[in-house]
């Protein structure tokens, strides 16, 4: 699994069975964070909008593109919250996503993975290994990701 969490909303590439189990899985993730949000800042209330999007990815380079997509978005929106991330320029790695625990950068990434990982509070694997031979070792077949790469817009 990778994530990214921007200043609006939430980047997931994820594993499921089928649409039925994506489906429950991200209603019940919509419900945790949306209750601990509401915890955190001490009010009750709706925090997503009324929908999310899925998309079957089924080939080395759609999941290649979607991890990239995902780990590198905040180049696509800017920096939206000071201090979101380590590096210089658009080798920035973000803060707020999976990238600390990512394994498919090129080897260059290393300094900036010991950074990030250096600034995050909890030493602990925040995401799954994956199980799929597409999201294990597939997209691989397209090449490591740089992080200079900016995700594909349109």
């Amino acid at each position: 699994m990778h994530y990214s969490i921007q200043a609006d909303n939430v980047h997931l590439v994820v594993e499921a069975l089928d649409r039925l189990t994506l489906s429950r899985g991200t209603q019940g993730l919509a419900i945790r964070l949306a209750r601990a949000f509401n915890r955190i800042v001490r009010r009750r209330g709706k925090v997503w909008g009324d929908r999310f999007f899925a998309r079957d990815l089924r080939s080395p380079r759609e999941v290649r593109t979607a991890i990239v997509y995902v780990l590198m978005n905040h180049k696509k929106h800017g920096a939206t919250i000071a201090g979101a991330g380590v590096g210089q320029g658009a080798q920035r790695l973000d803060t707020f996503s999976s990238a600390a625990w990512f394994d498919g950068f090129v080897a260059r990434a290393g300094p900036l993975i010991v950074a990030l990982r250096d600034r995050l509070p909890a030493k602990t694997i925040a995401v799954a290994r994956p199980r799929t031979w597409l999201l294990r070792e597939g997209w691989r077949r397209r090449g490591l990701i740089s992080p200079d790469e900016h995700p594909r817009t349109g």
